[in-house]
Order: structure tokens, then C-alpha cells, then sequence
């Protein structure tokens, strides 16, 4: 089958997404998507019932996660799709990146709390679903919540990326690591949303050669978050790279996203879509 509508990189509430898993396949479903991953951050927990509804729902499902890693200071995320998720090195590297998010929350929390918004960490909890992942979107949910800030970006913008008061450093995985754990595991990385890095030119070119070098073979050029201006310099890279082109609303819940599910611009029809990738 060639899928005309595929959306690779969304999340559930086994992550930092607002709906269950199943709630997010018969969504993706119900918008005409036909090849569908979910890719909760560095956790797998959802991908049994989510391909279950995926199958119920008569639509394809690609097991998927996006990992959490830190790139010469700069936190990046990458895709793995189509990986074996019972493979004990995939599944032990998440486990450990997710060990240290509950210290880091609290670190968070204590962070704000000294600029005088005190009970962050407390209130976050509240809109957790997974325990063992807190997440910096809970946060900003509930600083929005007491009317801290108007919506979700505000949040980030002013609190909770690097340099802003409400941001922690945490011990990501590398590039390497991640790269290995989805080769390892039979799958493919995808740099997730480039768009969003604030990197130079020369930065992200760096990023996408160590990111070949290591194996990678995807990069998101169509993303929720993406412009049309940077589709198409994303495309041009991807090109220039030989990369597979993946496309993903990066989709979290209603009204809290950049666009819903299956939503977004197709590629530029000369790409080479990653899904041909995961035969």
C-alpha cells in the first residue's frame, strides 16, 4: 500500500500528550490517516494499545518514540520508527533516560519556586499521567492552570527554555546513543522538527553530517511547527543529505497543538518518504 496520509510524531498521555493512546489512534484515524506513529518521548508503554486501535480503526501502525538528547549543549530530539520494541538495548536506554526526569522535575520546581511561583512541581503532578515521566508540557499546563501565562508557548518562552528561569540541564542521551539504540533495535532515526533548533547554518549542517555518519536516514521536513519557508530549506537538506523524508504533526492534544493530526502540507513530491524505509 502507498499511504497517502501518513503522520509520524504525535503523543499520548503515556508521554506529554492529553489523550490515551487509543484516543489518539481513532483521532489520526478519523482524519483520513492511513500509515500512523505514535512517539511519546522516551517511552514505549503505549505501543501495544496503540496498535491494537490502529488495527481496529483499519489503519496502519509503525511503532515509534522520540529520544531526548543534547547535542553540543543544544537539546534535540530524534524519531526512531519501525524498531523492534521489545529489544532489550532500546528499551533499557529509555529506562534510563526517564530515571532521572522525577529529580529534574523537582529541581524544576524548586527553580520556580525562587523566582516566587511556588508548588510548580506539585501542580504539574496533577496533569501526569505517567509517573515516571514529568515532563516540561506539565508544567507549562499548569502555570497556564493559575494563570501564570496565557497558553503553552507563553510558558516555554518565558520559563522553561535554556536561559529562562524555570529550565533545568539534564543528563540527555548523545546522539550516538540514541542513533544505536533504533539501528540496534531493526529501526530508523528521524532528526524530529529541525526547524525548531536554535542553531546557525553552519550548526545544523554539522548536526545532520555527525547525524549521517552514525547512521541516521530521516529527517522531518514537514512538521506541525514547520513554515512553509522551512519545508522547503528542510527539503533542500534532505536532498543534499540523501535523507528519507518523514512528516509528523508532532500532534499533543486539542487546542494545544501547531495543527492536528494528518492536518499538515504533504511533502514535496520528490522527496523520498521514510516510510518506504520500513518494509
Amino acid at each position: 500500500m502507498t499511504p497517502a496520509n501518513f503522520d509520524f510524531h504525535c503523543h499520548s498521555a503515556v508521554s506529554d500528550g492529553l489523550l490515551p493512546p487509543q484516543e489518539v489512534a481513532r483521532r489520526a484515524a478519523g482524519n483520513g490517516v492511513d500509515l500512523w506513529a505514535l512517539t511519546d518521548h522516551d517511552d514505549l508503554g503505549g505501543l501495544l494499545i496503540a496498535g491494537e486501535a490502529a488495527a481496529e480503526a483499519g489503519m496502519g501502525f509503525v511503532p515509534g518514540v522520540e529520544i531526548s538528547i543534547e547535542w553540543r549543549g543544544v537539546p534535540v530530539h530524534v524519531v526512531g520508527l519501525g524498531f523492534d520494541r521489545e529489544d532489550r538495548g532500546l528499551s533499557g536506554g529509555l529506562d534510563e533516560l526517564r530515571s532521572g526526569r522525577i529529580e529534574r522535575a523537582r529541581r524544576m520546581g524548586d527553580a520556580l519556586a525562587a523566582i516566587g511561583i511556588p508548588g510548580a512541581y506539585e501542580g504539574a503532578l496533577c496533569f501526569v499521567t505517567n509517573p515516571s515521566l514529568v515532563t516540561r508540557a506539565h508544567f507549562a499546563r499548569y502555570l497556564v492552570s493559575v494563570g501564570i501565562a496565557r497558553d503553552m508557548p507563553g510558558v516555554f518562552q518565558h520559563y522553561l527554555t535554556p536561559g529562562k528561569p524555570g529550565y533545568v540541564d539534564h543528563r540527555w542521551a548523545t546522539l550516538q546513543e540514541a542513533i544505536g539504540w533504533i539501528s540496534g533495535a531493526g529501526g530508523v532515526a528521524v532528526v524530529a522538527h529541525p526547524g525548531r533548533y536554535r542553531m546557525s547554518g553552519g550548526e545544523m549542517r554539522g548536526l545532520l553530517d555527525e547525524f549521517r555518519d552514525l547512521g541516521g536516514q530521516g529527517l522531518e521536513v514537514t512538521s506541525g511547527s514547520h513554515s512553509p519557508d522551512q519545508v522547503m530549506h528542510f527539503a533542500r537538506l534532505a536532498r543534499h543529505y540523501g535523507f528519507h523524508a518523514s512528516r509528523g504533526s508532532d500532534f499533543h492534544g486539542p487546542q494545544e497543538s501547531y495543527v492536528d493530526l494528518g492536518r499538515l502540507p504533504q511533502l514535496p513530491e520528490d522527496l523520498k518518504p521514510v516510510w518506504r524505509l520500513l518494509s
